[in-house]
């Protein structure tokens, strides 16, 4: 070890020409003398995907937030941008969703080289009830309702659960792109009004509490079965392949979470990940309306619907590996 008490000259001019030498030589003895140096590298490289995992998410809260900018700028300006087009035609709102679905599409096919299988099975005129399985954050479903926006000029309305409206500037998104609490009649209308509409019946229950075994968690859930009925529209299944090895929610202390859930009825289970792994959205065939089944028995045929889609698509259980790895592969359906 270098010490400046028996430096010979040429070490001492050295010093005196080269300042930064003995700064870096005190920085070392420092850590050989206080930090096992090995074991801090180690520790690095062994924590550093753990927090790039937590990290990841941040991309998503940032895209909302990135949203929420936009939409105010459109807003804010809109006039300033209809002056600018010299004409009153234009719908600020429509360039602005445009412009957000723009962004969403060009992240999903960057991030998760995603895809839509079976959109013919979605009705190109009229409404239709979209039941969908929910992710830990329904990510796809912004994937989702961006592409059919930009291939069909028709936006989604979907139904959110009631804790998103408390979060600041997500009211501009609710109101932009259609989002809502919905109730049974709300709904209805809606979907008698001649739109999509997107609902999940598992809802932040599944977000929270599903696992890459993908079990529906619906309970005894049938307000979607019911406004299908009331609107007399098809029902079309929808599952996104690999959604749970995008995102997932931490394993440990499950039924403490739970507790805290049933008792605040707020999502408080943390959620990591962000990982490029591969989306496919499945399109499945429509539920036709039969005025003859009731809310039960159309519940029960929906959930066989998606749970079919499930076991014909999804590899069980889901492996992060193999969902980034099927960027690279080609679908196999039945043979994962």
């Amino acid at each position: 070890m270098y010490s400046p008490i028996h430096g010979d000259k040429f070490e001492l001019y050295e010093k005196m020409e080269n300042p930064e030498i003995e700064l870096n030589n005190t920085f070392v003895r420092f850590i050989g003398n206080y930090i096992d140096l090995d074991y801090s590298i180690w520790l690095y490289r062994v924590l550093t995907p753990f927090f790039i995992a937590f990290l990841l998410p941040c991309i998503f809260l940032f895209l909302i937030y990135f949203t929420i900018l936009c939409l105010y700028i459109y807003r804010t300006y809109s006039q300033v941008i209809y002056r600018a087009c010299n004409s009153n035609e234009f719908n600020f709102w429509d360039i602005a969703r445009t412009f957000i679905a723009l962004i969403w599409d060009g992240h999903s096919w960057l991030w998760h080289g995603y895809e839509v299988v079976g959109l013919e099975n979605l009705p190109e005129n009229g409404p239709a009830l979209i039941i969908y399985y929910h992710g830990a954050i329904p990510i796809d479903m912004y994937y989702f309702v961006a592409r059919v926006y930009l291939k069909r000029n028709r936006l989604i309305y979907t139904v959110g659960d009631r804790f998103l409206f408390k979060m600041p500037g997500w009211a501009i998104i609710a109101e932009a792109f259609k989002v809502s609490p919905g109730t049974v009649q709300s709904c209805s209308k809606v979907l008698k009004d001649g739109n999509y509409l997107a609902i999940s019946p598992g809802g932040v229950y599944e977000a929270q509490f599903g696992d890459n075994y993908y079990e529906l968690l619906w309970g005894r859930r049938v307000g979607f079965a019911k406004v299908a009925i009331d609107a007399k529209v098809p029902i079309i299944p929808l599952f996104t392949e690999n959604i749970r090895e995008g995102f997932r929610a931490v394993g440990f202390a499950t039924s403490v979470f739970l507790k805290i859930y049933k008792f605040l009825k707020f999502p408080i289970r943390p959620i990591y990940g962000g990982f490029p792994v591969k989306f496919r959205t499945y399109v499945g065939k429509p539920i036709e309306f039969d005025e003859n089944i009731t809310p039960e028995e159309l519940q029960t045929k929906t959930r066989i619907a998606i749970e079919q889609l499930i076991a014909q698509y999804q590899r069980i259980p889901g492996s992060i590996v193999h969902a980034m790895l099927d960027r690279f592969r080609k679908p196999h359906g039945k043979d994962k």
